[in-house]
Parts: structure tokens; C-alpha cells; sequence
């Protein structure tokens, strides 16, 4: 059997057959390593470097001489087989006759993946995320139909080329989603909760029949107090079929351990920025908003009637339907299990995607922000609460901040955007903590007309 790897759970075996040959299967986090010889050199072959040096680190090297089980070495600090069985291992290797073992083993190899775990995770690691996707005008449609979106320059080519764009873009958050769908079966496959999000920027407009695919940094590590999780940071990227920048953005992850007492690897935090400075707004080339069209954009409010401070209630609801969340979440590729089994949680029900309030927060504030027609920049996000399918959600908005750009006509309101069951306006309790009808925190920079 060739030598070669997979993902699965933590187990292994050895098996022994005549005149020294022998097949073995052996688990790293959620690596799996097999292969087939006759000597005992031949059982130090690995798929690539990082695994010879993942089994260096956590596991034990074995031998076969013969029918004969021998400890090669070991990194681990004991020899005993109770700590041998620690690691998965058999105790006893299993005799398959006068065969070489290659039918047999393929069979038994468990070819699926489980998904990482907080102790698989290494910083500086580089992630490269799989399946790239293919952006068409149908990820548009499907997108209205699942969300209230109405913002022009998203929905109508003669809008955005009156805008100085060679076509209407595809939606900002269609984008954000796409990106962050890449990542889950490596970052949140086994998480507990998606926490927050920083120094998001949109950087080129992504037109229909881009290719998107997405690479990920892990730039921080921290296990909870309880042992029993830990929190991830990684830097995403999101990189068309020229492999240019389209959107970066950091997310924090709470991911359980696979063994509560494995060592916790070293804390780093990564210092993040509180805000994406208007300097390193990225302004779409050619976007040119002094021919604006009010009319078709829906209001007359532009750039200079929002000043800081002022809030707006976007009066409409909607009510989230499980059929719908768990439709959205499968049209981003997103796979993470609290979105879609039942039983992935204690309470028995389907956590709605995180994403999924977003989008439906920042439709609903085209009523009050219609002109606030593109998401330059990700300042800070916080999923304050789980939302189920049966919640209402309402949003309002906050204007942070203003800053003008060098693009003809085109000015940038920072805002933030609550997603809430409860009533507007009000984000905390006395204590300064969150209430618990409120859903969303985001805070974010938009384009606009000036």
C-alpha cells in the first residue's frame, strides 16, 4: 500500500505479516499516516516533513521484526503501554497471515475528515483553504430571494456604470460570505461559537465570473480557563483567479479540544486594531458618485445630512425561518455542524449562522441608509448572542464617524449596525453588559454620496 494521508479521528494500527512485512496506520490531530513495508527503516516514511515532525513531537516510533513488536523511540517521557495506548495505538499488533496486508488495510482506512481541534492549530501556520468558487449572477439572485437587499449599485448594471463601474459588482457581503464558507472545515468545523471579527477591508470589486479562493494565518492562540476549549485568531484572505486581494479580514474562533489534557500551546494575542483608519479605506477604481441618481438609489439623504451621534431605527422585521438560515448557509459552503444537526448542541437546536444576521441586519438598513451603498472596511463585530430560527430581527444604526475619500463625489460614514429581538436604541444593561435580545454588533465603514 502506498504511503500516504488523510484526516480522521484518533486511532492507529499494526499489522504483521511473514518474513518482516508489515502495514500501519497511525493518527496526528487529524492526520492519518499509512503505509506498507518489510523493514524497520521503511516504517519512517511520512507523507510530508510536517508530519515526520508532528510524530516526533507527540508520538512514539514502533518496529516490527518479524511478528515482534519493538520501541524504536519514543518523545513522550514514559514507556509504558498504558501511555502507549494514550496515543491511539493497539496494544497488540494483529497477525493477517501469509498476505501482504494492502486490500485489508485500505479497506479499514477512514477516509473522512473530523475537523481541527483548538491543539491541531500553530502560529504562523498557513492555511490554504479548498474549493475555489466560481461567483456568477445566479449567487446574486439567490441572494435577494433569501435577503430584503436593495442597494443599488448591487442590483443594477445601468446604476453602477452611471457610477463610474463597468458593471454592478457582486454584493460586498456575497463576497465576505463566499470567503469566509472556505474556511470553516479548517478553523470552525468543531467550534463552539464564531466571536468576533477586525481590519476587514474590502480591497477590488468582485465581478461575476471571478474565482474566489481563500488563505488563512493563525495569529493567536489561548486556551479557556476551562481546559476543555480554546480561542483561535487567523487572518483571512480572499484572492480572485489572478491571485489579487479581493477582502482581508481577521475572525476569533472558540474551538473545542479533542483531549482536555493534552498541553494547551503557548498564548499569543494578536493586538488588533479598534479601527480601520480612513486612510486605508480602498475606494473601487473609477467609482464616481457626482452623477448620482437619488431617484433610483430610493432616498435623498446623502454624505452630508448623517453627522456622529445620530441613530436610526430601520423599523422593518423579519423573522427567520430554519428552511431559509440553513438554505443560506449551504449556498456559502459553509459546513459547520451547529448550523445543520440537531444534535450538534446540547439544547437540540440549529445555531443560525452568524453571517446570516448580517446580511439581514444591513438589508433591512436600506430603509434610513439607502445611499450607503458599499462596504469599504470591517471595523469590529460581535455575535452578542445565539439566534434561532423563530426570532424576530429588527436592526438599527448608529453614525460613528465621517471622513471624506480622494474619489470624485464619494465620502465614507462610519456606522454601527445592531441586529436585535428587543426594542431599538438600547445595546447594554447597567453593568455595561449586553442585553440579552440583542444579536449583532458591527461596526463598519461605508461609501456614499457626498
Amino acid at each position: 500500500m502506498p504511503n500516504g494521508s488523510t484526516r480522521t479521528g484518533a486511532k492507529a494500527r499494526i499489522l504483521t505479516g511473514p518474513r518482516g512485512t508489515f502495514a500501519y496506520m497511525f493518527t496526528l490531530g487529524d492526520t492519518r499516516c499509512s503505509g506498507y513495508g518489510g523493514t524497520e527503516s521503511q516504517l519512517a516514511h511520512f507523507p510530508n516533513e510536517e508530519t515526520r515532525a508532528r510524530f516526533e513531537e507527540f508520538g512514539s516510533v514502533w518496529g516490527l521484526r518479524g511478528k515482534r513488536r519493538y520501541r524504536l523511540a519514543t518523545r513522550v517521557g514514559r514507556r509504558t503501554s498504558g501511555r502507549f495506548r494514550q496515543f491511539g495505538l493497539n496494544d497488540r499488533p494483529t497477525t493477517i497471515g501469509d498476505h501482504p496486508p494492502t486490500r485489508g488495510m485500505e479497506t479499514r482506512m477512514n477516509k473522512s475528515r473530523s475537523g481541527r481541534y483548538f491543539e491541531d492549530y500553530r502560529i504562523g501556520e498557513t492555511i490554504e483553504h479548498a474549493t475555489p468558487r466560481t461567483v456568477t449572477d445566479g449567487e446574486r439572485a439567490l441572494y435577494r430571494a433569501l435577503y430584503p437587499a436593495r442597494h443599488a449599485v448591487h442590483s443594477s448594471d445601468t446604476f453602477a456604470r452611471n457610477c463610474g463601474l463597468k458593471r454592478s459588482p457582486i454584493d460586498d457581503l456575497t463576497v465576505f460570505h463566499v470567503v469566509f464558507g472556505k474556511t470553516v472545515p479548517d478553523v470552525s468545523l468543531n467550534a463552539v461559537a464564531n466571536l468576533g471579527y477586525a481590519e476587514g477591508r474590502w480591497i477590488l470589486p468582485v465581478w461575476p465570473g471571478d474565482t474566489l479562493r481563500s488563505v488563512s494565518e493563525v495569529i493567536g492562540l489561548r486556551e479557556n480557563s476551562s481546559g476543555k476549549s480554546g480561542i483561535v485568531w487567523v487572518r483571512t484572505t480572499g484572492l480572485n483567479e489572478r491571485n489579487e486581494r479581493v477582502l482581508e479580514y481577521v475572525r476569533w474562533v472558540m474551538v473545542r479540544k479533542r483531549d482536555p489534557g493534552r498541553p494547551a500551546p503557548p498564548t499569543v494575542v494578536p493586538a488588533l486594531q479598534k479601527a480601520v483608519s480612513a486612510d486605508q479605506i480602498v475606494v473601487p477604481e473609477g467609482l464616481d458618485f457626482r452623477r448620482y441618481d437619488f431617484g433610483a438609489a430610493g432616498e435623498r439623504h446623502r454624505w452630508r445630512d448623517y453627522q456622529p451621534g445620530e441613530t436610526i431605527d430601520h423599523i422593518d422585521g423579519v423573522t427567520i425561518e430554519e428552511a431559509e438560515h440553513m438554505m443560506a448557509t449551504r449556498l456559502w459552503q459553509n459546513t459547520a455542524r451547529v448550523h445543520f444537526d440537531a444534535t450538534a448542541r446540547p439544547d437540540g437546536r440549529r445555531l443560525v449562522y452568524g453571517g446570516h444576521v448580517i446580511s439581514l441586519a444591513r438589508a433591512l438598513s436600506h430603509n434610513g441608509l439607502a445611499n450607503a451603498q458599499m462596504i469599504a472596511a470591517l471595523n469590529s463585530g460581535t455575535h452578542v448572542n445565539p439566534c434561532f430560527a423563530g426570532d424576530t430581527l429588527r436592526a438599527w444604526s448608529e453614525v460613528i464617524e465621517k471622513t471624506e475619500t480622494t474619489a470624485p463625489g464619494v465620502g465614507a460614514v462610519r456606522l454601527r449596525l445592531v441586529a436585535t429581538r428587543g426594542a431599538p436604541f438600547v445595546l447594554r444593561d447597567a453593568d455595561g453588559k449586553f442585553l440579552p435580545e440583542v444579536l449583532l454588533d458591527l461596526d463598519y465603514w461605508a461609501l456614499m454620496p457626498m
